[in-house]
Formats: C-alpha cells, sequence, structure tokens
C-alpha cells in the first residue's frame, strides 16, 4: 500500500569521484526511455548496463532538462557510501 502513494526514481545520479562525475542509472522504463532519446543509439547498451559516466555540469543540464519533462531524478552521494563498505 505505501508504494501506491510514493513516486518511485525514473532516473539515478550517483557521485562517483571527489571531481563530481556521475553513474547515469535508469531506474524506469520512462527512465530508459527518455535517455534513449536523447542519446545515440549505440550508447543505449552502456545505458542499460549503467556504464554511462557524465560530468558534473552535464548532469545539472540532464537533471533540469528530465525534471522539466516530468521525470523523477535522484542525486546520490556514492563517493561517501563507497568509503563505508571499504572500510
Amino acid at each position: 500500500m505505501y508504494l501506491a502513494y510514493k513516486k518511485l526514481m525514473d532516473i539515478c545520479l550517483l557521485n562517483i569521484d571527489n571531481n563530481l562525475n556521475k553513474c547515469l542509472k535508469p531506474t524506469s522504463i520512462i527512465g530508459m526511455l527518455w535517455l534513449q532519446t536523447h542519446f545515440e543509439n549505440d550508447q543505449w547498451e552502456a545505458l542499460s548496463n549503467n556504464a554511462v559516466i557524465i560530468s558534473k555540469e552535464n548532469s545539472e543540464l540532464l537533471a533540469k532538462d528530465a525534471s522539466s519533462a516530468g521525470l523523477k531524478i535522484e542525486l546520490v552521494s556514492g563517493v561517501s557510501m563507497l568509503d563505508v563498505f571499504q572500510k
């Protein structure tokens, strides 16, 4: 019942380094379809494998564009989480 009221994320941007580069992870069908309209066909496999890395500046543009299209975007700081798991 709780999930019926919670809007799930469509795209997650995960910080992967101290330069704030981000791993782009589609987390819904809508997110994946939206990304496919913004990336070339030869990049779709990398998108589906969460292998696309984008800069902080490009991630901000992408998040703004996706949000204005009605998608839900989540920004996650992965650097601190990685530090916890490596210790």
